[in-house]
């Protein structure tokens, strides 16, 4: 199945497009919506919902996930990016698609086996899970590859579980011992990489 996943924010809003069975993924695409924060809250909603048209219509996806609102101390912005995820929801629900909402912390316990897993350790294991060549430069784009990877593990596991079939040991579906092990070896020694500041609205 292709799922889009969704990483909401004011300036830079994550996407990312894969083909999953549950088990094995692959990246169809990636990137980010950036926009300026000078910009009026209104004409930023606005851009969002429209490059997310052009996502579904570019790339078909079968279902949607959007990562839900991780209320920190900062509650004014909280509120402005619960405003980014109705808007992107009101998008996914116009065409009909299936959309699944995740917690942070469930979207890194399915892709890092770590709730509290550090952005970084995030795009490793997104670039182990995925096999992609390259590393992704953009926090946003593999926070949102994530939050696809975390729904299509739990369609995989919820249909195994409808036929019978014990999901307990699909928690992490996609990851290997020895991928794992690899895993625990590179995460400590990475440091966090930087990511431009600069934006603009347009779909990178």
């Amino acid at each position: 199945m292709r799922v889009l996943g969704v990483d909401c924010g004011t300036e830079r809003t994550g996407w990312g497009v894969i083909e999953s069975d549950g088990r094995r993924h692959t990246v169809v695409a990636h990137g980010v919506i950036k926009l300026s924060a000078k910009d009026p809250l209104p004409g930023r909603l606005a851009i969002i919902a429209a490059a997310l048209r052009d996502l579904l219509s570019a790339h078909v996806p079968e279902c949607a996930a959007v990562e839900e609102v991780f209320f920190s101390q900062n509650v004014k912005t909280a509120l402005k990016l619960a405003h980014v995820r109705g808007v992107a929801l009101a998008v996914l629900a116009e065409t009909g698609l299936p959309v699944g909402e995740y917690s942070p912390l469930s979207v890194k316990t399915s892709v890092v086996g770590y709730g509290r897993a550090e952005k970084h350790q995030v795009q490793l294991m997104v670039r182990q899970l995925t096999g992609l060549a390259h590393a992704i430069e953009s926090e946003d784009a593999a926070d949102a590859l994530a939050v696809a990877i975390c729904h299509a593990t739990y369609v995989c596991r919820s249909a195994l579980s409808q036929r019978g079939t014990n999901p307990g040991t699909l928690v992490q579906p996609a990851i290997s011992q020895r991928e794992a092990n690899r895993a625990e070896k590179i995460i400590p020694a990475l440091k966090a990489p930087t990511v431009s500041k600069k934006a603009s609205a347009r779909i990178a």
